[in-house]
């Protein structure tokens, strides 16, 4: 079956941009205080040697964060080039192409899954499918960290960081983002929304934190 367009839109665009976009990210989280806090929870739940999968990684900064404090953290990303400037900058850590929404991991294999603003570009209809593979992966009382740009509808990029892109980027509420969590098998222990950091961001953000219970518990 040929890929589906948003897929193929979605790696050549971050592909287009990723050297740019690299040094843009850089210190991004020194700015946003709310998501180091939520990174800084998820890994206080994951514990020291914890392993992660960052779905969605990008340039490897946050894959970063997450090893500095101690867990055992790989990337994946649908982006060649993003990919490519993670190894160049993180080089002690594992990255590897992937796809969200056919994830290839063994089952009950991790400890924590991280989607950092990875599921944006995901139409609504794949995303049930994308938290079924997300809930496959974690272990028993492994925990799942989503963060994600909070509204309604799709907006659409034709350029960005100066380049020519093809980008969607979906807006969801917190109750919906912890119903397809649920949906999954999981249970959801925190939901929040914040205000957009004026001069870096143009919307609202989320943070939903899951786990997958033991067998046979919720």
């Amino acid at each position: 079956m040929p890929e589906p367009e948003f897929l193929t839109a979605t790696r050549n665009s971050y592909d287009e941009v990723a050297e740019t976009v690299a040094e843009a990210w850089r210190r991004d989280l020194d700015v946003k205080p709310w998501d180091r806090a939520a990174l800084a929870v998820f890994a206080e739940l994951v514990g020291p040697g914890g392993r992660v999968a960052d779905v969605g990684c990008g340039t490897g900064r946050v894959t970063a964060w997450l090893a500095a404090r101690g867990l055992d953290v790989f990337g994946i990303d649908l982006s060649p080039g993003m990919l490519a400037v993670a190894r160049r900058d993180h080089p002690e850590l594992s990255f590897s192409v992937g796809d969200m929404t056919d994830l290839q991991l063994p089952a009950d294999s991790l400890d924590g899954l991280l989607a950092f603003y990875s599921i944006i570009h995901v139409p609504p209809a794949r995303l049930p499918d994308v938290f079924a593979g997300f809930a496959r992966a974690l272990a028993p009382r492994g925990h799942l960290l989503v963060v994600f740009q909070t509204g309604d509808g799709v907006v659409h990029y034709a350029e960005g960081y100066g380049h020519c892109i093809d980008l969607h980027f979906h807006r969801r509420t917190c109750a919906e983002v912890a119903n397809l969590a649920e949906g999954a098998g999981l249970v959801v222990s925190a939901r929040l929304e914040r205000e957009a950091v004026e001069r870096h961001e143009r919307t609202p953000q989320g943070y939903v934190l899951a786990r997958k219970p033991d067998a046979g518990i919720s």
